[in-house]
């Protein structure tokens, strides 16, 4: 059991707030998404629970324990960085052994395979590696781990399909075959939405929703049909996203379906579909 706990953490550059007084408790062995606009205060809180950086006020406890200054606590926690900060000249080869001294129970072995799964080239050194292969990299490093906590920013920069639906398939594999907590910090909301389990949504350095993305697709739906019996349907209630082709429409409704709702679509000839992580997360960070 690794239980993260931010509590009342606030972190100032200057005259800027990168966090206001965010207030969080992680739950052990799930997947979260870390999610916000650029600037929001996703790396600064990244940062602030690897003790890369300190808070201006406020604290964050694992197990009741700090993590400022405390290596034991931190030995627990992986974070794969949007920038490299390997050593460049290094071969990839060699920071598997480097990193390996940092986390014992890294494995060692499995590196290698995913290595030759995505097609990196362990024999390269890290400047000499394209964006994508650096992600890569890095991704291996933290699937590898097995560290209880493991921390993504921007995981799949510079990917390729291909790359990034494998990615997603080996998270999820090597979540299933050992529990530990995972936070993906991303801007690529729809590509993780059937990957996480809770969402974590900041704001200009305020925390606006920690929800279950299960609870939070259920509280909206699409509704879509002809534009003017959509018009009819919407009328009074709350919606966004709303696209037109032609005379086809079709809206996001922010409320859960109840049977009048289906009654009337039903008459209008309309159909629901689920709703979108990415359209409720514009709407709740515009």
């Amino acid at each position: 059991m690794k239980t993260i706990q931010i509590k009342g953490v606030s972190k100032v550059y200057g005259h800027t707030k990168a966090l206001d007084k965010v207030d969080i408790t992680i739950e052990s062995n799930r997947i979260y998404g870390l999610l916000g606009r650029n600037g929001a205060g996703k790396t600064t809180l990244l940062n602030l629970m690897t003790n890369r950086i300190f808070p201006t006020e406020g604290e964050i406890l694992i197990d009741g324990e700090t993590v400022f200054e405390n290596d034991r606590v931190l030995s627990n926690i992986f974070y794969m960085t949007e920038q490299n900060l390997y050593p460049e000249d290094e071969r990839v080869r060699n920071i598997y052994k480097w990193i390996k001294e940092f986390y014992p129970s890294f494995d060692m072995e499995y590196a290698k395979d995913l290595s030759e799964r995505f097609g990196l080239d362990t024999k390269k050194r890290v400047k000499n590696l394209s964006t994508g292969y650096a992600s890569i990299f890095k991704a291996i490093a933290a699937l590898a781990s097995n560290a209880d906590i493991v921390l993504f920013d921007e995981p799949v920069l510079g990917l390729d399909a291909n790359h990034r639906d494998m990615f997603y398939k080996e998270l999820i594999s090597n979540y299933s075959e050992r529990s530990k907590t995972i936070i993906i910090s991303t801007h690529l909301i729809e590509e993780v939405a059937p990957v996480i389990e809770e969402a974590i949504i900041i704001k200009e350095g305020k925390l606006i929703l920690k929800q279950s993305v299960e609870e939070l697709l259920s509280g909206a739906y699409i509704v879509s049909g002809e534009a003017s019996k959509v018009d009819k349907y919407i009328q009074g209630r709350k919606c966004i996203g709303i696209d037109t082709i032609g005379s086809f429409k079709s809206a996001t409704v922010l409320e859960a379906v109840n049977n009048k709702d289906e009654t009337l679509a039903e008459e209008l000839e309309l159909e629901f579909g689920k709703a979108e992580l990415q359209k409720l997360f514009i709407s709740l960070t515009n």
